[in-house]
């Protein structure tokens, strides 16, 4: 029999006819991928989700209600779904460390208003307004601005008047942890807001939180569900240490399952630079925030689910320009200058800009990978692009393969065999890869598909006659970052 049936059977005698279908050869091109982006971060007792469970969220009123109001969680997937409401979106919470310690800021007003205005708060970049009468004394806007605190459960804090002082407004962290310390407290941040006459306020930054959850709950139950974009709110060492050794271990060759962390880091430029620094891992990704009144784990929830939404479409196109909507700017004077930008970007740590109307845009987005094994500087992945793009590349040769030659049989070039048989040689095989080849180069993924062609070795595997090896040496596509331009202009 020369051709190779799937479910007729040879040694039928019953008339007449039967037909099997095959779809092995019907797809063109590589199918879409299923893609999913997964955020981990701690919920309140309150949340109807128990910790360390997968769950589907599509909505934000889904994750105050699973997750708990005003819980991390919550803002998260808010800002992630406000974002883009498309992208499939996962989430496992984790519970408070047990020993871990909620931080906590204050405010403390003095004077008195000698005319009717309005306290202008910013907690973690969402305001919060608090009505002031003329001749209100501290205590009053004191109280007055806890009520208006505490009126909000979406805020990630809560409001006391201090037992001692009257005039003094104590704010708590709802949930524990160092995460907490990065909470933005200010007043007055656009244009025109001030402090109602007479009345004047001094701001305690949080601070004080400690031990944040242990991610390793989380990871175990990672399961073989594939996240392709993660949200890492923690950016403690421990934790980042573990989620990078699973990535690394899902990315190798046995599972195949790529993931890209994305994370954020709040502190001054030299924190900022000495914390790049000490990363080296080319499946993660860092923003450095500065002092942006919005949080660092909502920078990289906001950040991630854009990047998703670009690297989706075409893994190998930058990032730079696309707007990270909902995350507030420093204020002018304190954006870092083009030079220190420059300096954090040798330091592993991505960038952004503000836009002519006021937008955080991402300028360039690297992962924290600087150096190879022996210490030396390694630029191989640098831009997220090229582990989003070889990830791609993966995913599409694996589908190709397994969809056409799944229970092929493998024969020598040169085997003589009936057509229809099920059998592949190693010349098919690279006439697969070539094909493939120039598919993704006509998406924009490679190029030098002749150096391609030429380099490309595909062999039966000595010892193993079941096994084909191939060696390939791709070339892909570089984004635009740098145009330098030298004009010699004569007079």
């Amino acid at each position: 029999m020369a051709i190779s049936f799937n479910g007729i059977p040879s040694n039928l005698r019953v008339p007449l006819f039967y037909m099997e279908f095959d779809n092995s050869s019907a797809n063109k091109g590589t199918p879409a991928q299923d893609r999913k982006l997964l955020a981990i971060g701690q919920r309140a007792t309150a949340g109807l989700i128990n910790a360390g469970v997968p769950v589907r969220v599509t909505n934000a009123d889904q994750a105050a209600q699973l997750f708990g109001r005003g819980s991390m969680l919550h803002g998260m997937l808010a800002s992630i779904k406000a974002a883009d409401r498309i992208t499939e979106t996962w989430v496992i919470a984790l519970d408070d460390d047990a020993a871990g310690v909620a931080a906590a800021g204050s405010i403390t007003f003095a004077g008195l208003a000698t005319s009717a205005g309005v306290v202008n708060l910013y907690i973690g970049g969402t305001r919060v307004r608090a009505g002031v009468g003329s001749g209100d004394e501290p205590s009053d806007v004191a109280a007055t601005l806890a009520a208006a605190i505490n009126a909000n459960t979406d805020l990630a804090v809560t409001a006391a008047v201090d037992g001692v002082d009257s005039a003094k407004l104590n704010l708590t962290c709802r949930w524990k942890g160092e995460t907490g310390n990065d909470l933005d407290l200010r007043l007055n941040y656009y244009q025109g807001e001030s402090l109602p006459a007479g009345l004047t306020a001094t701001v305690t930054a949080m601070a004080g939180g400690a031990a944040n959850p242990d991610v390793a709950g989380a990871i175990t139950n990672f399961g073989d569900e594939w996240w392709n974009i993660l949200v890492m709110p923690y950016t403690d060492t421990a934790n980042l240490d573990a989620l990078e050794a699973e990535l690394l271990q899902r990315w190798g060759p046995l599972r195949q399952m790529e993931g890209l962390a994305f994370c954020a880091y709040r502190g001054t430029h030299g924190a900022t630079g000495t914390f790049g620094s000490g990363r080296n891992g080319y499946l993660t990704t860092c923003m450095g925030t500065g002092a942006s009144p919005t949080p660092p784990w909502i920078w990289a929830a906001v950040n991630a689910v854009i990047a998703e939404g670009s690297l989706s479409i075409d893994p190998a196109r930058p990032l730079q320009t696309l707007v990270l909507p909902g995350v507030l700017p420093p204020a002018s004077e304190d954006r870092w200058t083009m030079e220190e930008r420059n300096l954090l970007l040798w330091d592993g740590i991505s960038t952004y800009f503000v836009n002519a109307g006021g937008q955080v845009c991402i300028e360039r987005q690297i992962t924290t990978y600087q150096a190879n094994a022996y210490g030396t500087q390694d630029p191989s992945y640098l831009d997220v692009t090229t582990p989003a793009t070889e990830g791609w590349r993966r995913y599409s040769l694996k589908a190709r393969i397994t969809q056409k030659y799944g229970r092929h049989k493998l024969a020598s070039d040169g085997t003589r065999f009936g057509p229809g048989q099920a059998i592949v040689t190693p010349s098919i095989i690279r006439a697969e890869l070539l094909a493939l080849f120039r598919e993704h180069e006509e998406a924009g993924l490679v190029e030098d598909y002749e150096a391609y062609a030429e380099s490309l070795v595909v062999e039966r595997n000595v010892d193993n006659p079941n096994r084909l090896d191939v060696l390939e040496r791709p070339d892909l596509v570089n984004g635009l970052t740098i145009l330098a331009v030298q004009s010699q202009f004569v007079l």
